[in-house]
């Protein structure tokens, strides 16, 4: 039973933006496992409701990953309390708002809201993944972790270079994450993408624990002119969000 459910997680894991729909041969090849036993499995999550099989006989998710996802969000405290919170930057600002935690050593967007006047990001849609060393929000959340468990989460994982200003070792990470302890916040300085900038504040549990990270992403003409606005601005709605969880700083430094 244990083999066939962790066989179903790594078929499920399979799907992503990139490569969508996979066929019964290609993900028995993928995961190494027989033929026969896939197609078991993926009939299996079709009857679920959890794949579904196109005229062409291949697979991709099917809706009740949506449904489940959606009561998911909606019954998530953070991201009630952050809708709002994001909303207001969004509609105050015009620029885009993200919610994100920390899944698997990536960064999972869990919400994002676009302003009109805002450059389009595709790199962060909702349901997207980067890697944490990165991005504004994957810093944070990576800076309220161990070491230990920031190089375990990051062994496996080539510091790929979006562009010549990401960081691309764990050393330079390691003085960028001190520096984010510090301040309290991240920067990205179009090290995802030219041209694109952020800075994130993390939102914190009635206990003090890290559950996620809020940014603001503004273009990079209007970022560094007025960097200083858009870490107070961040910095406040994050902290909005942790209190209306129960944070307060005070008593968790007690």
């Amino acid at each position: 039973m244990r083999y066939m459910m962790d066989k179903v997680g790594h078929v499920l894991d399979l799907f992503s933006f990139k490569r969508p729909e996979w066929g019964v041969s290609e993900v028995a090849q993928t995961l190494a496992i027989p033929k026969s036993t896939t197609s078991e499995i993926m009939a299996s999550l079709v009857t679920q409701g959890l794949l579904y099989r196109t005229e062409a006989g291949r697979y991709r998710l099917g809706w009740r990953l949506f449904h489940l996802s959606q009561v998911l969000l909606d019954n998530t405290d953070f991201c009630i309390e952050a809708r709002q919170v994001m909303r207001e930057l969004v509609e105050r600002w015009g620029e885009t708002s993200h919610l994100a935690v920390l899944d698997k050593g990536q960064v999972l967007y869990v919400e994002k809201l676009q302003g009109t006047p805002a450059v389009q990001i595709l790199l962060s849609q909702v349901g997207g993944r980067l890697p944490p060393y990165c991005s504004g929000v994957g810093k944070v959340l990576l800076a309220h972790r161990s070491w230990h468990e920031v190089t375990a989460m990051l062994e496996a994982q080539d510091f790929q270079a979006f562009t010549p200003n990401t960081i691309t070792s764990l050393d330079r990470l390691a003085e960028e994450l001190a520096e984010v302890r510090q301040l309290g916040y991240a920067c990205d300085h179009e090290e995802v993408a030219l041209g694109l900038c952020c800075v994130a504040a993390p939102i914190y549990d009635q206990d003090g624990h890290v559950l996620a990270a809020m940014s603001i992403s503004v273009p990079a003409y209007r970022f560094y002119p007025k960097q200083d606005t858009y870490m107070t601005i961040i910095l406040k709605a994050a902290h909005s969000v942790s209190e209306s969880l129960g944070y307060r700083k005070e008593k968790c430094r007690a």
